[in-house]
């Protein structure tokens, strides 16, 4: 049913991501898809990483963990924004366009007040992607 699963990773805030992280390689295994951790990070140093080369190197690190860990298939494509936090939400289409997702699996928060009024993250990829996106909380 699905054959690319795209997973949006944010490596500074990985241990609130295990529910989604579970519940991307259990779907994986379960259709024998490829996982594609996708993540972005901006041009000046962060906690994470130093600089974009260092981000990649990380994000691949950890898809080789994943991989190894949870049995499964799995890339990694990283993109670089000015403000990520901003552009998020027009890296992720291109990057489901770009693999060729037909599934995304992402974590999301619990809804608040604001929420009223902003579409979240996975509400705007919903609107702006033809694959199935599955929010886990």
């Amino acid at each position: 049913m699905y054959k690319k699963i795209v997973v949006p990773v944010d490596l500074e805030h990985i241990d609130k991501l295990s529910k989604a992280l579970d519940v991307a390689a259990n779907l994986g295994k379960l259709f024998e898809a490829e996982l594609i951790y996708v993540g972005v990070t901006p041009t000046v140093p962060t906690t994470v990483a130093h600089n974009p080369d260092e981000y990649v190197a990380k994000l691949k690190a950890f898809t080789t963990s994943e991989s190894g860990r949870r049995g499964h298939p799995a890339t990694s494509k990283a993109f670089t924004s000015h403000d990520p936090s901003i552009d998020i939400d027009q890296y992720l289409p291109r990057a489901v366009a770009e693999v060729g997702g037909d599934l995304v699996v992402m974590a999301s928060h619990v809804p608040g007040f604001f929420d009223r009024f902003w579409p979240s993250h996975g509400e705007n990829l919903a609107s702006h992607t033809n694959a199935s996106v599955f929010l886990v909380r």
